[in-house]
């Protein structure tokens, strides 16, 4: 790989709030609008087998900010209201790490983080300043983009979050944070329900289409602030200096996705793009979340210590599409959301297999509050429906201690192999595999191997 040697890269990351990757253009979707992301990705690298390890917004960007598992950091759940949880006071955190490093570092849209000291920006804009709004949002970036390189811009989207009931709209969906007019400069693209793709973990229903038409609108302004911020780097002479990366925090807010490390919590975007790689390449390296914090300290050209962080970086996979001397598994680890939705599970993914550990199992499975109010669920329930998409009811309120999925063969995860005799071996050496990561993670929750 060849790499500029006169000056540092300047680093973007692009996080959105709850994109699903069914949900992507340059993932298949053919419906959904999302040109600037498809576009990024002909510039860079798709990856493929690119994973949240936890399912919620906060853990998951205190995940995404410090390399460290967030039952290692301290962000069990949500970081805001009476929920409460923050990392650890000793936690080092990505722009703490850059800034010592000689970045100028700079963040916009949503925080979702604490404490907020241990992460110092020079330059910030209030939490909410631009609201739903994304190409303002983009466009209150240009002082800082035209600034002094090299530069790190989180830039953090509240879209496609869920946000008010629409009452004026049939069926009563979630807004997504759709405005019932345009924002100034910019035009809101509405989506026919019929039209939507409806995804296996979903029932095709009135109210699920109704509630995917308003989530492909929040997407479609998500896609055009990410143009706008890439004609603002254009415009700054700074794009071919720059390194980009788009990823999710979790699935999107359905039922059967976020909260849950099933393959649509955890089965993310992610797009890489560099000024010195191959464009339009699809890579199958396994990667989480915990290895960004290490993967942009290498972009830098100041890799840290390998012990500091529970990932790895993935620099030398970008433009590698089958990457060899890689991983062949990664983990996951879920604890809560609100403080009332505790669900811990522990989780190992290789190429094919995924074995849950549903550490609370005798508990009912604990929903967000907006999940259980989307009118997706409360339609589903209203008409007695047997099966929320290809999973049943019975099967996703109440699960099984164990679960083992041959993904090449049951993509959707119905089939439990755990329960199987013939799986017992695998099921153990399963086990084996996540008690040596709580080990190394340090896992407060690996003490329930021995008891409850």
């Amino acid at each position: 790989m060849a790499t500029p040697t006169d000056t540092r890269p300047n680093i973007v990351l692009i996080v959105a709030d709850d994109h699903g990757r069914e949900a992507c253009g340059c993932y298949g979707n053919p419906v959904v609008a999302t040109p600037n992301l498809d576009r990024l990705a002909g510039y860079g690298t798709r990856f493929a087998n690119s994973f949240c390890t936890t399912a919620s917004c906060a853990a998951s960007r205190s995940v995404i900010l410090t390399g460290l598992y967030n039952h290692a950091n301290g962000t069990y759940g949500h970081t805001h209201g009476v929920h409460h949880f923050c990392c650890f006071d000793d936690v080092q955190t990505l722009p703490r790490l850059l800034a010592a490093r000689g970045y100028r570092t700079g963040r916009v849209g949503k925080r979702h983080w604490a404490p907020v000291s241990l992460f110092p920006w020079d330059w910030e804009q209030p939490e909410g300043a631009c609201g739903r709004d994304d190409v303002r949002m983009a466009e209150s970036c240009r002082g800082f983009v035209y600034g002094r390189a090299p530069f790190f811009l989180y830039w953090a989207s509240h879209n496609p979050h869920r946000a008010g009931v629409r009452d004026d709209l049939p069926l009563r969906p979630n807004s997504f944070g759709n405005p019932p007019a345009s924002f100034p400069g910019d035009a809101e693209q509405p989506f026919d329900p019929a039209d939507v793709l409806v995804p296996p973990f979903l029932p095709d229903t009135p109210e699920t289409r109704a509630e995917l038409a308003q989530y492909y609108q929040s997407i479609a302004r998500l896609d055009r602030g990410v143009g706008r911020l890439l004609d603002i780097l254009r415009d700054a002479g700074q794009f071919e200096q720059t390194v980009i990366v788009y990823l999710s925090d979790n699935g999107a807010a359905f039922p059967g996705a976020k909260t849950t490390l099933y393959e649509p919590g955890m089965c993310l975007p992610c797009l890489v793009r560099t000024p010195w790689d191959a464009g339009g390449v699809v890579c199958d390296g396994l990667i989480t979340w915990a290895d960004i914090t290490p993967t942009l300290l290498d972009f830098a050209g100041a890799p840290d210590a390998a012990e500091r962080f529970h990932g790895r970086s993935f620099r030398r996979l970008v433009g590698t599409a089958h990457p060899a001397d890689w991983r062949t598994e990664v983990f996951a680890a879920h604890t809560f959301h609100e403080i009332t939705n505790y669900y811990p599970m522990r989780v190992v993914r290789t190429p094919r297999y995924k074995f849950i550990w549903n550490i609370a199992w005798k508990l009912d499975y604990s929903f967000a509050s907006d999940l259980w109010s989307a009118s997706c669920w409360q339609g589903a329930r209203r008409d007695g429906l047997e099966r929320f998409g290809a999973r049943t009811v019975e099967a996703y309120l109440h699960r099984p201690r164990f679960e083992l999925y041959d993904l090449e063969e049951d993509p959707h995860e119905l089939r439990n192999l755990a329960v199987e005799p013939a799986w017992a071996a695998q099921v153990a050496s399963f086990c084996a595999r996540l008690q040596q990561f709580q080990r190394d993670t340090r896992d407060p929750w690996l003490h329930k191997w021995e008891y409850e």
